[in-house]
């Protein structure tokens, strides 16, 4: 099969087609999907567990057919379904190739509203939303967020997530060309991260949900109430991940409560994403689509800024 690889080391490494990758089967509750489209996250060449990997092939983010299932598998997904998933971050299969094995947790079925190429640009910035949201910062509805990065596609769901299912004032970091599809999403006030100390301008914030980290995250503590939550999953991690230290701005918010996380894959959560979405409650984020032969050029641009798109690579065209 078809499959992007990834070769040499996380500081010496290259990104190349193999035409002639090993086609997984399905083992124990297994579920095999004939991918459709998978999305890229750049960050992705930076994370250890894809050198752990013994297949090298990238990618959390699916979407397909349902192909096999394994002689174990009791669950509701049948042969034919369609389906999307994020398969997990230690996991060994990867995702950016014609088939790929999941766990039964890890799939859900897939929205009829959307493509195969819109869904596969969703799991991980909709997982990382909805966990931010609701496990970690447990905003009230009404209340008051502040999203940076918010142009982006984790950005681009917590927006919408604080905004029409919370009801929540939304205030948005961006930059100013993004601002007119923000306040369609939802947001309430468009804050151009361009502006010299835009942080004196936001104020009362209850949830600060960071995607940028460095200064940016510095300067959203200025902008909370006293018993506020910061969220952030910003990559590089901020130097208080993990238990590393504490941040240097407790000395002025002491109540602040603060938090960094790696998202956990669910297909449950998926479920309430496909309702959502089939319901026209969310909209898609947008996403710019590659054939499988030019899965580099995929790559290349997933990692520019200020993309206009999510990179997704798409199997179906190489085959017509």
């Amino acid at each position: 099969m078809k499959a992007i690889q990834v070769t040499g080391s996380k500081d010496s490494h290259q990104i190349v087609l193999n035409v002639a990758a090993a086609k997984p089967s399905p083992q124990q509750d297994q579920v095999l999907v004939k991918v459709h489209a998978a999305g890229i996250t750049a960050d992705e060449v930076t994370w250890p567990e894809l050198y752990s990997s013994s297949t090298r092939i990238p990618g959390h983010d699916i979407s397909g057919v349902v192909e096999a299932l394994g002689p174990d598998y009791a669950g509701p997904l049948e042969i034919g379904d369609q389906v999307f998933a994020m398969l997990k971050a230690m996991s060994d299969a990867g995702g950016q190739a014609e088939y790929v094995v999941a766990s039964p947790e890890e799939a859900a079925a897939k929205p009829t509203s959307v493509s195969h190429a819109r869904a596969a640009a969703l799991p991980v910035p909709f997982l990382t939303a909805w966990e931010a949201i609701y496990k970690h910062a447990n905003v009230r509805k009404g209340g008051k967020v502040l999203v940076t990065g918010a142009s982006g596609a984790v950005g681009l769901m917590l927006v919408q997530i604080a905004a029409k299912v919370l009801h929540c004032h939304v205030v948005a970091l961006a930059s100013a060309r993004k601002h007119l599809r923000l306040k369609s999403l939802g947001a309430a006030v468009l804050v151009d991260y361009r502006w010299p100390a835009w942080e004196d301008s936001v104020m009362n914030i209850d949830a600060v949900f960071d995607t940028v980290g460095g200064e940016t995250l510095s300067k959203a503590w200025k902008c909370v109430k006293p018993n506020a939550s910061i969220v952030t999953v910003a990559d590089p991690p901020p130097p208080w991940a993990f238990g590393r230290a504490t941040p240097q701005e407790l000395k002025e918010h002491p109540d602040v409560k603060w938090v960094y996380f790696v998202v956990a894959s669910s297909g449950a959560i998926l479920l309430k994403l496909t309702r959502l979405l089939d319901e026209g409650k969310l909209a898609p984020i947008p996403v710019k689509s590659f054939g499988i032969e030019d899965g580099l050029k995929a790559w290349d641009y997933a990692g520019r800024r200020d993309r206009d798109g999510k990179a997704v690579i798409e199997f179906a065209r190489s085959s017509g």
